[in-house]
């Protein structure tokens, strides 16, 4: 009968359905022990989508860019396709992971911290004006720190076409894991002007120049801007100005008018731990790029100039 038709249709989908579903975490496990590059985009999924955060429930901050990252997943290693994408071409993190977000798992950040605690890089002591290139050959070296290194170099690979978006996720879960002592080691090292080998791993290790250089570069009023309209970004700008540039907080607080009155003199950078980790905080994200104040009406020049300061003057840690 008819009815018996539909009966059998709607078990053989649901039992589809099922598998689907069940194999999803089977498939992330293969994932990430297959050693074939799809581990870090895995990374770069799970920091997107936030996943990696304790109990957030997969609730991505950046939905629009989370869901485009789960996209990319699915074009590379189409076995995720159905995992993530349903009939109507909607592909999601919750479609991958179902149920699993419904609960707090242990995660991929929590392992990595573990893994760090093994690396000698994490006893040492941060000593500055570090060569980038000596920074660079320690982390080579090291077990810990190069397994990671070369998961973010993996998706910021100079070698193919930049994924902005994918480059800054995997530079925010490369710092964001490791020990404060080696995140300051490597963003604070620096080199000489002729040296060119060091260079080079500066440019590898700040993420230049996938995540960091877009042509032609936004002005630093636009930085900040676009950084106020988005709540992630927003809190990050507001705990980095209340813990390095206290006094403009104090002073002006969001008052564009009374910030153009300050001159950079009369800006003390707290420069402490606190302000170390809010400044790696930025990493990753749009105040980390690179910015500019050519080609702006003058009456624009003095705030703009301002912003550039705040987020890029190496005064504050030299």
């Amino acid at each position: 009968s008819l009815y018996y038709v539909f009966t059998v249709l709607f078990i053989y989908f649901t039992c589809i359905s099922t598998v689907q579903t069940t194999d999803c975490p089977h498939l992330r496990e293969q994932c990430i022990k297959a050693g074939n590059g799809c581990e870090s985009v895995w990374n770069v999924v799970e920091d997107a989508c936030n996943i990696s955060v304790l109990g957030n429930r997969c609730k991505a901050e950046d939905t629009v860019g989370c869901n485009r990252i789960i996209q990319v997943l699915a074009d590379k290693y189409p076995e995720f396709k159905n995992c993530v994408c349903t009939t109507d071409g909607i592909c999601s993190i919750t479609t991958l992971l179902g149920k699993w977000c419904s609960i707090d798992k242990e995660n991929v950040s929590m392992e990595t911290k573990l893994q760090w605690d093994l690396s000698a890089l994490s006893k040492q002591a941060h000593t500055t004006n570090r060569s980038c290139l000596d920074v660079n050959r320690e982390c080579i070296e090291d077990e810990v720190c190069n397994k990671q290194l070369s998961l973010y170099l993996k998706v910021c690979s100079v070698n193919k076409k930049c994924n902005v978006e994918g480059c800054q996720a995997a530079i925010r879960f490369f710092y964001r894991n490791m020990p404060f002592e080696v995140a300051q080691m490597m963003i604070f090292c620096d080199c000489i002007q002729s040296d060119e080998s060091c260079h080079r791993a500066k440019q590898l290790l700040h993420g230049k120049p996938c995540a960091v250089t877009v042509v032609p570069p936004p002005s630093c009023l636009n930085v900040i801007h676009m950084c106020e309209e988005n709540e992630s970004c927003r809190k990050k700008y507001t705990t980095f100005r209340s813990k390095c540039w206290r006094h403009v907080t104090k002073k002006c607080y969001n008052n564009e008018a009374c910030l153009e009155t300050l001159i950079k003199d009369d800006m003390p950078c707290s420069a402490n731990a606190d302000c170390k980790a809010a400044y790696i905080s930025n990493w990753g994200t749009m105040l980390h790029m690179e910015c500019t104040c050519q080609n702006l009406p003058l009456v624009e020049q003095p705030l703009c100039e301002l912003f550039h300061h705040m987020l890029h003057s190496k005064s504050c840690f030299s």
